[in-house]
């Protein structure tokens, strides 16, 4: 177990290991594999729940469905997800499949249809095969249980291209009760700011209400899920949904509690952990890389100078190559779409010194190049402009991405 903060780091847990959650995951057919592609997070209680969306102007129908459900009472007790299948650009018949889905999960788990949320991801266009998916539906409630095995079956089930199950799970002190936070993931592809072809799970078994765990949320995503690219592309199914069982027996936490910052920060980093996997798992990529942005005028400045290094075909390409060629970095940041002084700005490559005051530094060519073959790459920039800073995570690009992406359909 690590330390960070005032939580700690649990080994091998999962969306099953705060209190009232049990999940599973079955293949019924949708993949042409026998991997996983039906999953289920079931909570003992109504949860209160929260979620943010994809901003692609496509929004696939099952975020719709999810949309309606949490806003009824703010709560959700079952998360239904299928892979294989984005059953986007459906039109209305993928709008009646996608409440379809809500219907059959909420009778097979004995709840009502609002207190069931329904997403999907995989190729877009292409009608569901409802009849395996109503027969996997099912067979659910069979598959799932409160142990780690039932997590490991609902990771399985939600990932396409993905190469790893992306997990994580914290646990923390609230009132002198233990509270746990963890999620799953997926994602490795379409994957840009703001969120991409990844959908993130998060549970707990904190008491906290609808509105706070909304806001929560939201800055979170902001700082995590929203900072990370690996194509520039953004796809229609992008969610991250949250639900809280309360079943920890804490006082309902809100800004005012005086464990707050606490749980913001275990929080927060279940968010960072699962969106920093989804960037080095990019489709094909050999490396995770961070740019971490500081002297920026504003947040927003600082964020927009991140994503657009880390978002850099050239600049990813030159990761992939171990080319220390930080001239593409610095191009990046003349074209993020904020002023910059042309005269102040440092880069550095791990701790190799590239650029000083906006004048090259002479620098060991090799020792860059041995340090950019490495799994993680930091790329620094100072701008020297003010106090804010930004972090963004992505990946090489390589020749695999296009290979993947070349015959994704088939």
């Amino acid at each position: 177990m690590g330390h960070r903060n005032e939580f700690v780091v649990v080994d091998n847990g999962s969306v099953t290991t705060p209190q009232g959650f049990r999940a599973g995951g079955l293949h019924c057919g949708l993949k042409k594999t026998e991997r996983n592609d039906l999953g289920v997070i079931v909570c003992d209680v109504p949860a209160a729940a929260a979620g943010v969306y994809t901003l692609n102007a496509f929004q696939a129908a099952p975020l719709q469905v999810t949309k309606e459900s949490i806003a009824v009472e703010g709560k959700l007790q079952v998360m239904l997800v299928n892979s294989g299948n984005a059953n986007a650009c459906t039109g209305k018949q993928g709008e009646e499949d996608a409440r379809t889905m809500r219907a059959e999960a909420a009778r097979m788990f004995g709840v009502p249809d609002h207190y069931v949320g329904v997403t999907s991801t995989g190729v877009i266009g292409e009608l569901l095969k409802m009849d395996r998916v109503k027969a996997g539906i099912e067979r659910l409630p069979e598959r799932v249980s409160a142990t780690d095995e039932g997590g490991d079956q609902f990771s399985q089930a939600i990932l396409t291209t993905d190469l790893v199950k992306k997990t994580v799970c914290v646990r923390l002190t609230v009132d002198g009760r233990t509270v746990h936070i963890a999620g799953a993931a997926k994602g490795s592809g379409m994957i840009h700011p703001n969120m991409a072809t990844m959908l993130g799970f998060m549970t707990t078994d904190a008491a906290i209400s609808p509105a706070s765990l909304q806001k929560l949320l939201n800055e979170s995503t902001d700082t995590t899920f929203n900072m990370i690219t690996v194509d520039g592309d953004t796809s229609t199914n992008d969610m991250v949904v949250v639900l809280a069982s309360g079943l920890a027996g804490n006082g309902e936490l809100n800004e005012a509690h005086a464990d707050w910052a606490a749980f913001a920060a275990g929080f927060r980093y279940v968010g960072e952990v699962l969106a920093k996997a989804i960037a080095r798992d990019g489709e094909g990529a050999t490396k995770l890389i961070e740019v971490s942005v500081t002297g920026a005028e504003s947040l927003e400045a600082a964020r927009a100078f991140a994503k657009t290094v880390i978002g850099s075909s050239l600049v990813k390409s030159a990761c992939f190559g171990a080319d220390a060629n930080w001239g593409r970095i610095i191009a990046a940041i003349g074209r993020a779409g904020y002023p910059v002084n042309v005269e102040t700005v440092d880069i550095r490559l791990g701790d190799i010194v590239t650029l000083e005051q906006s004048r090259p530094v002479k620098f060991d060519e090799e020792k860059a190049a041995e340090y950019l073959k490495g799994e993680f790459v930091l790329i620094h920039v100072d701008l020297h402009m003010g106090d804010h800073t930004a972090t963004a995570w992505g990946c090489d690009l390589t020749y695999d991405y296009v290979r993947i992406n070349a015959a994704y359909r088939t």
